[in-house]
């Protein structure tokens, strides 16, 4: 009797983190007959989308921010809110009945072999054949290290702990960063009842109508992104004087670098939904960057000295990628992974990453691009589990 050993176990593909990014590869990886297992620290789906201020919608189209294997609801609207967003990630998952881990933080990744070992809370230790990293562009609020800070109390708060004006109302309120939260957080203050709302601008962005003639500012990115730069760069400020107020009698004068240099160097445009408006009308003022708090006052870069009620730091954030992978060289300087989509590091083949771009053609409809990718180059490469 010929007595055949046992196949080895099929290890699942595990993808850390259950926003947009991570449910749309377990859905597109689910749909090709291979076993995602969704790792989420928080205790639900979408925890960042749940955290945003209330204000926020989507700068993409509904249409064009759908994930693979479900589209958004007519009823969400052209632009769609932030508790829409977050409906439908919940019903993605159920939909797709993804094999979702919540309360469970991974820690490190570790080669071993062919597979790769996930350390996570309460001493857990996986095993996967696969791992992608979905834990997202916006992950750990930065604010940085101005000098006085930590004398200035809780006067100041990161962009992320804001959620609506009513806080605010009456009193003086000083938000800083240019880029697109601050930009709509300042509007929101303005119109929610602020008694005076002033935006601290480091670098001048640029300010892009959310549509034009009907026309959606992210149609004009798909078309463009694959384009030369300096292609790009004449073409935005075509656009921009075409449908853009020269706001430089306001202290917004227009960017001396072009769209796309800007993009390529981390800063994508800032999409109007009232800004310009509230500049125009003198709802929100424009001011020098901050450059340091002292007795109780916001120091600027011009040198004048502001004191302001509240403070709120619209100052980005980082991936914090480091503890988790930092040791497998698969990080470049500014702390983001060398490879996105379906490619795999050289030194770390099995391992992906989505969601780490910041494209001007929408982050919805590129993570449902990467998923479809990263889940056709996982399963031509794994075995299919036994029925």
């Amino acid at each position: 009797m010929v007595i055949t050993p046992p196949a080895p176990p099929v290890h699942p593909v595990y993808v850390i983190g259950g926003g947009p990014g991570g449910l749309a590869v377990a859905a597109a990886l689910r749909a090709r007959g291979v076993r995602a297992v969704v790792l989420e620290k928080s205790d639900a789906v979408g925890a960042s989308w749940r955290a945003h201020y209330d204000r926020l919608r989507l700068h993409t189209t509904r249409r064009l921010s759908a994930l693979p294997g479900l589209r958004m609801p007519r009823s969400f609207g052209r632009w769609v809110a932030r508790a829409d967003v977050v409906r439908y990630l919940e019903t993605y998952a159920e939909k797709h009945e993804l094999e979702l881990v919540t309360g469970v933080e991974v820690h490190r990744i570790e080669r071993a072999g062919g597979d790769w070992i996930l350390h996570a809370t309460g001493g857990r230790r996986l095993t996967g054949r696969a791992v992608v990293v979905a834990t997202g562009y916006n992950h750990t609020p930065h604010v940085p290290e101005w000098p006085g800070l930590d004398a200035y109390g809780d006067r100041l708060l990161h962009a992320r702990a804001y959620r609506a004006p009513g806080p605010y109302e009456g009193k003086d309120v000083l938000v800083v960063g240019a880029g697109n939260t601050g930009a709509e957080i300042a509007a929101d203050l303005a119109d929610g009842g602020a008694a005076r709302v002033r935006l601290a601008v480091r670098t001048v962005p640029h300010i892009v109508r959310r549509t034009t003639l009907g026309w959606p500012a992210q149609r004009s990115g798909i078309l463009v992104r694959r384009l030369p730069a300096a292609l790009v760069d004449r073409l935005g400020a075509l656009l921009a004087r075409f449908a853009t107020p020269d706001l430089s009698a306001h202290g917004l004068p227009r960017p001396e670098k072009g769209l796309a240099t800007r993009q390529r160097e981390g800063a994508i445009p800032v999409q109007d939904v009232g800004l310009i408006d509230a500049v125009r009308a003198g709802k929100v003022e424009i001011v020098a960057a901050v450059e340091a708090f002292e007795d109780g006052e916001v120091v600027l870069a011009d040198g004048s000295r502001i004191a302001p009620d509240a403070v709120i730091a619209a100052t980005g954030y980082r991936r914090a990628l480091e503890p988790l992978l930092g040791h497998l060289d698969v990080l470049d300087g500014r702390g983001l992974p060398v490879t996105h989509g379906a490619r795999s590091p050289r030194e770390a083949p099995g391992l992906y990453f989505t969601g780490f771009t910041n494209p001007i053609s929408g982050m919805f409809r590129e993570l449902a691009l990467d998923a479809e990718r990263i889940a056709r180059r996982i399963a031509r490469s794994a075995p299919k589990p036994s029925r």
